[in-house]
């Protein structure tokens, strides 16, 4: 019973071996030929419009961003390494099946040698090894698990750039559609006081150069409407681009710039929160961990190591005609030289150890100087759109005063109406600007201290 047992458990292993092999073979010749429906295909059909949130974008380029989810499979790469390295402190179990015909020497010395007659030597064999003792394999195993934090730490940081791109180039579409609609505002102004100079024209007090210079203006004002409507289209491509969205999606950007901020608060507090959650500190961290077991694991390749080895088989001319038999052995491995080999390893390995220490500290020093950069442009670009909303102010008065001196035909000329609506302009231009600096430099600021997630 034992016998066929063997032979059993031999034959079926060889035979699981051979299927998983072709099994491999199909799945690449099936992903070399491709299938599915066709992208063009699904392009080609008409897209409804999509009501796009800066949340929604957030969430949408964590799921689709080709980056992303690259680094999500380098995870599954790091979660491969730790089995490997788990593996190779585990049993190691083999099986080898072998039926031969051969012939075998015959000679003595000083005469003809000869051979024998061919005869069958059948012999099933099954394998097993393990390791008891060495310090290296575990040390190597331990590093293994400490760079798959590494790489889940690496994907939340390429997850965190990514959704910083997406915040401000949501951002850039908002002060597209910002200055759009300042070009709008001014030509809907410049229209009422074409209408107001045509008016004085017919009672002889305005002139064609009067109404000549205005439409001027309001053939520029078209002109950079068009230009940031451009503006707004691109930024929509540079979304769906993120988003890993078909190029022919319709997007509507629902979100208007926030016109205020979050007050100053202490920057203490803010670098310490930036070091507990920045992933890069977190995966450098991490990183110098998983280098200091690994040069371990390379020092304790000086250290004895303790192997148990074993087999049990039948051997005979046929399947049916055999002897069972077996070896077990203990085996005490003890390092005495290499040539220097190991220690060159252990010199490279100590050198690694402190690199990856000064790339932590030069990370921290970054990350210390992003949050207090981010800070100040954050206060700064507050005070701006203070001064643009109060420089705003001021302008439409000016133009309400110009306007009524204008159409009361006073002393007042063209120039001075020309020059309070240039005013506006600019108050209004200003104002889009700043805000969009605020909202922006707010996405710079949730990056620095690692809270992207919060932002809305």
């Amino acid at each position: 019973m034992s016998k066929l047992l063997i032979y059993y458990v031999s034959s079926a292993l060889c035979l699981n071996m051979i299927a998983t092999l072709y099994q491999g073979f199909l799945y690449q010749a099936e992903g070399a030929v491709g299938g599915g429906d066709s992208s063009l295909d699904s392009a080609s059909r008409s897209l409804p419009p999509l009501n796009l949130t800066l949340r929604g974008a957030l969430a949408a380029a964590v799921e689709n961003n080709p980056a992303v989810l690259l680094y999500k499979e380098r995870i599954e790469e790091a979660r491969g390494q730790v089995q490997t390295q788990l593996g190779a402190m585990l049993p190691n179990l083999s099986s080898t099946v072998r039926q031969s015909n051969q012939t075998v020497f015959r000679g003595t010395f000083g005469l003809s040698p000869t051979r024998s007659d061919p005869f069958s030597i059948f012999d099933a064999r099954v394998n097993a090894t393990q390791n008891l003792l060495s310090i290296s394999l575990i040390q190597r195993w331990r590093a293994s698990r400490e760079m798959l934090q590494v790489s889940e730490a690496e994907s939340e940081s390429k997850k965190f750039d990514t959704m910083a791109s997406v915040a401000l180039t949501y951002m850039e579409g908002l002060k597209a559609l910002g200055m759009v609609k300042m070009h709008e505002a001014n030509q809907q102004v410049m229209n009422d006081l074409l209408e107001l100079i045509k008016q004085r024209q017919r009672m002889g007090v305005a002139t064609s150069l009067d109404i000549a210079r205005l439409d001027a203006q309001l053939a520029s004002e078209r002109q950079q409407t068009s230009v940031s409507q451009y503006a707004v289209e691109s930024a929509k491509l540079n979304l769906l681009n993120l988003l890993a969205l078909p190029y022919e999606t319709p997007l509507v950007l629902t979100d208007e710039f926030r016109p205020d901020a979050l007050g100053p608060s202490a920057a203490q507090a803010a670098v310490e929160d930036a070091l507990k959650q920045r992933p890069e500190v977190v995966a450098q961290a991490t990183r110098l961990k998983a280098t200091e077991l690994t040069y371990s694991s390379i020092t304790g390749e000086r250290l004895p190591s303790l192997v148990a080895q074993g087999d049990y088989g039948l051997i005979g001319n046929r399947w049916n005609n055999t002897l069972d038999t077996y070896n077990m052995a203990l085996l005490l491995q003890v390092p005495i030289f290499d040539g220097g080999q190991r220690e060159g390893r252990i010199a490279q390995s100590r050198s690694q150890l402190r690199q990856e220490a000064l790339r932590l500290q030069s990370i921290l020093n970054h990350v210390k100087m992003e949050v207090h950069d981010a800070m100040a442009a954050m206060a700064a670009a507050r005070d701006q759109v203070g001064i643009a909303q109060a420089g705003m102010r001021s302008a439409s008065k000016e133009l309400e005063l110009a306007r009524e001196r204008y159409a009361a035909i006073t002393a007042s000329s063209h120039f001075e109406l020309t020059n309070a609506l240039t005013a506006v302009a600019r108050a209004r231009q200003n104002l889009v600007e700043g805000l969009f600096q605020l909202n922006a430099s707010r996405v710079n600021l949730a990056r620095a201290t690692g809270s992207l997630g919060s932002l809305d």
